[in-house]
């Protein structure tokens, strides 16, 4: 499998979440986790990070941050490498504290940042390790709400500034976004990530591949960049499609659905006319596709053979 690329610019935002070694917790006192959050602040003064939402989980951590100097490899192997010599010479322990290197997708924040942060805010509940996200010590959804003070390396503005031009009213609608996913089946934002590496409108994604991916990009990541570069149509996806599903036309075209959402690059409001139905109705269709795959493998490998046929 193809790593996902690395695209670093100034200004550019990402997503990011490191996971412990063999799934090992990376956090086991409220020490470790405060010592985690001085190595963010440091981040911020060192490397000029901005960091817009947090969450330490038990074994993993997810960041929103933001990169002015696009530097993003040096904030991140200063965070996890202060954070591995710390905690390995607390426990007399060495080695790799993290699983292989950090996850980072790009992300187009007028798009997705709010969405993201609430995704962040939510870990705990869905983990069952608190019933609402305020009663989590561990993130920065405190802070977004006004229970506690923001840190001044934590910056709540720019997604607080999309809700209201007041901060009370900005708190106070930002909690209700966030809570209004509590209780209800709900699907990630990075399901929409393209090629592993970006999350963000079609036209966002145009002018990355346009400004940031050329040939010049080293060999290892020539299959990554290939998803990038072919794109195929609708009409390619349903013929693919239909050669596969032979036989069964409603699940021939759900698959269809699902692929031309993720991997077509058409608009939303193209591929909802050539299947005659609303946008939203593409959108959920799409995700009930993903479930049902998630939960059928030999659904899954009809997928993959559709995919491999094109070349995505």
């Amino acid at each position: 499998m193809a790593r996902p690329l690395r695209i670093t610019y100034p200004g550019a935002f990402y997503h990011v979440t490191t996971r412990g070694n063999e799934r090992g917790n990376v956090f086991k006192s409220r020490r470790d986790r405060e010592k985690f959050l001085s190595y963010l602040e440091s981040a911020t003064i060192s490397y000029g990070a901005k960091i817009h939402a947090y969450c330490l989980m038990s074994n993993h951590f997810h960041l929103l941050l933001e990169t002015p100097q696009g530097n993003l490899s040096e904030i991140m192997q200063h965070i996890n490498g202060a954070y591995t010599t710390y905690f390995n010479v607390k426990r007399k322990r060495v080695g790799h504290l993290f699983q292989g290197r950090f996850k980072a997708i790009l992300v187009e924040a007028d798009e997705y940042a709010a969405e993201l942060s609430r995704y962040i805010h939510l870990n705990p509940v869905r983990a069952a390790m608190a019933i609402k996200p305020e009663e989590y010590p561990w993130s920065s959804y405190q802070a977004y709400v006004g229970n506690t003070a923001v840190p001044e390396w934590l910056n709540t503005d720019f997604i607080l500034g999309s809700f209201a031009g007041s901060a009370v009213n900005a708190r106070k609608k930002y909690q209700l976004f966030v809570e209004d996913l509590i209780g209800k089946e709900y699907e990630s934002p990075l399901n929409s990530t393209f090629g592993s590496s970006i999350l963000g409108s079609d036209s966002f994604i145009e002018a990355i591949t346009q400004e940031h991916l050329s040939v010049k990009e080293p060999s290892r990541n020539l299959p990554a960049l290939r998803q990038f570069a072919v794109r195929p149509s609708p009409e390619e996806i349903i013929r693919a499609v239909q050669d596969k599903f032979d036989g069964n036309e409603k699940l021939a075209r759900n698959a269809s659905i699902h692929i031309c959402h993720k991997y077509s690059g058409a608009k939303l409001k193209d591929i909802s006319q050539l299947f005659a139905v609303r946008e939203s109705a593409i959108t959920e269709a799409s995700r009930r596709f993903l479930l049902k795959m998630e939960q059928d493998n030999s659904l899954k490998e009809k997928v993959d053979q559709v995919k491999g046929i094109l070349k995505i």
